[in-house]
């Protein structure tokens, strides 16, 4: 299996492969500057949960690296810059939280800029980890020889390591238990054709992409075994958030009677939020809608809806696969990641 990295830091600089480009063009943003990573969160250059969380920690980290004279003032700028770009995501105020507690426990010091970059590489390399034993714990939902339906993006682009989701598709391969992968397209901005088509095709996975609308179809003529995605945000009762129309194929595989997995990180299930009624889903700009790569497909002055996310009710989720093990319902995720 060849090695996709999102995100690398090497001669103190961020290294972010530009996803908007993929999969006809391979190109990296190469930056110290804490505005510039921002902004890649903020385009969906870098983007699922867990990379923007890496991306965020090593943006603030750089933010002290050229600084004449430290103060917290600069520090907290960063932050409140970075915590604004993605407000769904948790592993992005995860990542921050833990830098600014380094920062605050070793404020003062003449090697700071060090040690924050220490830490993000820490939370980078816990990320490597969790990605494998998710893999590992996922391989556990097939039953035999399975034909696997994905929604937007969850593999190596997503992730600090070999991906959530697509990481449990690829360890199945691997064993001989996925036959062949069905990838919806994920509208508006076409995750699943762009960017998990292309994992898909370096690991040498069988797939077709699919519209959204099509996995419909595929349930009834009982083509599919089982959907797995990912989240970028889960409450403590399994409420999920994550790429809209997620809840799509969770209502479908309800009626069809198909196992409906979602695969994350610890660090993606939030203590804050009890239920999905505590979680903020973000709305982007109708050109996201309206356009595909600039290019207008209807009216620009027409209105539209365009929610990010969606949320998959607790009860709606067959099970839950994180780093730890695959939690069943009823789920209950408080002080998870202590146990």
């Amino acid at each position: 299996m060849s090695v996709i990295r999102a995100i690398e830091y090497k001669d103190e600089k961020l290294h972010i492969i530009n996803q908007t480009l993929l999969p006809l063009h391979l190109e990296f943003i190469i930056t110290d500057d804490y505005n510039r990573i921002a902004e890649a969160i903020e385009k969906l250059e870098v983007r699922g949960a867990p990379a923007i969380g890496i991306a965020a920690a090593f943006a603030l980290a750089l933010s002290v690296k050229n600084l004449s004279a430290l103060n917290k003032e600069n520090f907290y700028k960063a932050y409140e810059r970075l915590s604004i770009t993605r407000p769904t995501a948790v592993n992005l105020f995860y990542a921050l939280n833990e830098i600014k507690k380094t920062f605050h426990a070793n404020y003062g010091k003449e090697n700071i800029f060090s040690v924050l970059i220490n830490r993000a590489r820490e939370i980078h390399n816990d990320d490597i980890k969790m990605c494998e034993a998710i893999a590992q714990n996922g391989l556990s939902i097939f039953k035999k020889p399975s034909v696997v339906l994905t929604h937007c993006n969850t593999g190596s682009l997503a992730t600090g390591g070999d991906g959530t989701a697509l990481n449990v598709i690829k360890s199945g391969f691997e064993k001989g238990l996925v036959e062949l992968v069905y990838v919806d397209e994920t509208r508006p901005l076409l995750q699943g054709s762009r960017l998990t088509a292309w994992e898909l095709e370096q690991c040498k996975i069988p797939f077709k992409i699919i519209s959204d609308s099509t996995a419909a179809v595929l349930m009834k003529e009982k083509q599919i075994d089982l959907v797995i995605t990912g989240a970028d945000r889960i409450a403590i009762n399994g409420d999920a958030a994550n790429k809209i129309g997620t809840y799509n194929l969770s209502v479908l595989c309800n009626h069809h009677s198909i196992p409906f997995y979602i695969a994350a990180p610890s660090t993606t299930i939030d203590q804050a939020s009890n239920s999905a009624s505590d979680i903020k889903i973000e709305l982007r700009d109708k050109r996201e809608l309206l356009e595909i790569n600039g290019n207008a497909i209807t009216k620009n002055y027409y209105d539209a809806f365009c929610p990010s996310f969606d949320i998959t009710p607790n009860q709606m989720i067959t099970a839950i696969i994180t780093e730890k093990k695959v939690y069943k319902s009823p789920y209950n995720f408080k002080n998870v990641r202590d146990n």
